[in-house]
């Protein structure tokens, strides 16, 4: 295989709206073509595909995408724009969009935090208790 894999998601005829709101959220992102039918749009340099395939199938939480964040302000930034008109906050870092995605928006040392024998699972406890991630609270369990 000589192309990289990317994913398609499936929207009821609002694929470019995903595709601009999207792009509005992440860096290094724009609309690459929109067909009508298909959207390809890149979001921080990743390849994406938004088809207006119809009302048959909607997204769920088996798929989401994860957002590995540096710090807390990046975790804010992504928390409240993907939340936003809309959207839905979870439990333990995930959300859904206003259409419905997944994402998981968690600090990028979460896995070192969770594999210290010393207080990996403080930290799991603490997280458990959280919808948005509090880096703070975690790096404090």
């Amino acid at each position: 295989m000589n192309k990289q894999m990317y994913p398609c998601l499936w929207f009821d005829g609002q694929a470019r709206a995903a595709a601009d709101f999207y792009c509005t959220i992440f860096p290094n992102s724009k609309i690459v073509n929109d067909s009508g039918m298909v959207v390809n749009f890149e979001l921080n340099g990743q390849f994406f595909m938004g088809l207006n395939g119809g009302d048959m199938f909607k997204f769920n939480e088996a798929v989401s995408f994860v957002i590995p964040c540096k710090d807390q302000a990046e975790i804010d930034h992504y928390w409240y724009k993907l939340i936003a008109d809309g959207g839905q906050e979870s439990q333990c870092g995930w959300c859904k969009d206003k259409f419905g995605l997944s994402w998981q928006v968690v600090p990028a040392i979460l896995g070192e935090l969770m594999s210290d024998p010393e207080k990996g699972q403080r930290v799991v406890q603490a997280f458990m208790k959280m919808k948005k991630f509090d880096i703070e609270a975690l790096n404090n369990a």
